[in-house]
């Protein structure tokens, strides 16, 4: 069976770590020097569930809450990566703004998202509670995870997530709390 090709936009406040998350799945290093992304497409392969696929991962530049959004990103897209710094309240209500401008954009009610709380391992700097996270995720529908790109934890949940998160709007599966990664 051919890989299915799914692509998703990682999208937040600057400097929360989209490209160190990217760059950590596809390549398994943490790149610590800051340039602010223009926007990066990685591709990497994926096994979920028994199925392959070829994911397309839309690194986009830093949003903040007056960007305009831009349509490339409803367009062709298959998920969304919501990602903010444990360590920055901001960046965590920029990420409520840009669902809600995905939302608008779509015009959908849900749409399949991951909300990622990054930089796990600044946890003596954290302003965000994981309670906050899960809550906020929870009123979405969405799944949410907490990681370190740094330490490389859980950076590969959140596109196996994000693949699931896709499947099951698509129909392709159940809905609810069924989460297996293999």
């Amino acid at each position: 069976m051919p890989p299915k090709t799914r692509k998703v936009a990682v999208m937040g406040y600057r400097s929360v770590g989209k490209s160190s998350l990217c760059i950590q799945f596809v390549d398994g290093q943490f790149v610590d020097s800051y340039d602010p992304t223009i926007e990066n497409t990685f591709t990497k392969k994926l096994k979920v569930k028994g199925q392959e696929y070829g994911l397309e991962l839309v690194d986009t530049a830093g949003q903040d809450e007056y960007s305009i959004f831009p349509a490339q990103y409803s367009i062709n897209i298959h998920g969304y990566v919501l990602v903010y710094s444990i360590t920055s309240e901001k960046s965590f209500q920029v990420a409520q703004v840009i669902y809600d401008k995905i939302l608008d954009m779509m015009g959908k009610e849900t749409i399949p998202v991951v909300l990622v709380g990054n930089k796990n391992d600044l946890h003596r700097e954290r302003v965000v509670s994981t309670d906050q996270g899960r809550r906020l995720a929870d009123s979405w529908k969405a799944a949410f995870l907490e990681t370190s790109a740094m330490e490389h934890e859980a950076v590969s949940d959140i596109f196996s997530r994000a693949v699931l998160e896709i499947e099951r709007a698509d129909g392709n599966l159940p809905p609810g709390g069924g989460c297996s990664i293999s």
